[in-house]
């Protein structure tokens, strides 16, 4: 998955937002989110381990910080197609993000892509949850 913080968080959120309109039905977005999840560089083994999990996804998933200065940087991995798909789109948004961006970004904007109604209860629990980390992250 190409970084590129040249754009806001505002920016990527439209395009994000106009790519998911290009497609009709649920289906397709699946797979165009699923599609998105296969950009994600994999973790390695010693990576995936208990300290990295996520509670609260009822996929496995692991979830990475790393602060350079003011910026942080994060690699997440799930054993869920959609859900890895869920976490590339964050990745997008917040990924080599400022503190000061992180936390000024009102999470709903999830529901601008019409995903807050179109994913189970326990996938937006998860993506929730890995929200409040990349928010704590950015806490310090």
């Amino acid at each position: 998955m190409t970084l590129d913080v040249s754009s806001t968080i505002e920016e990527v959120v439209t395009d994000l937002e106009e790519g998911f309109a290009l497609f009709d039905d649920w289906e397709d977005r699946y797979r165009y989110l699923m599609d998105m999840g296969r950009e994600l560089p994999v973790l390695t083994p010693e990576e995936m381990v208990e300290a990295n999990r996520v509670p609260g996804c009822q996929s496995r998933v692991w979830f990475i910080p790393r602060r350079e200065g003011d910026r942080l940087y994060f690699r997440v991995n799930s054993d869920a197609a959609i859900v890895q798909g869920l976490m590339a789109l964050l990745m997008r948004v917040f990924n080599g993000r400022t503190t000061a961006e992180i936390l000024a970004t009102d999470p709903n904007f999830l529901a601008r892509l019409g995903l807050g109604e179109n994913l189970s209860l326990s996938r937006r629990n998860g993506v929730a949850a890995v929200l409040a980390r990349i928010q704590a992250a950015a806490r310090g």
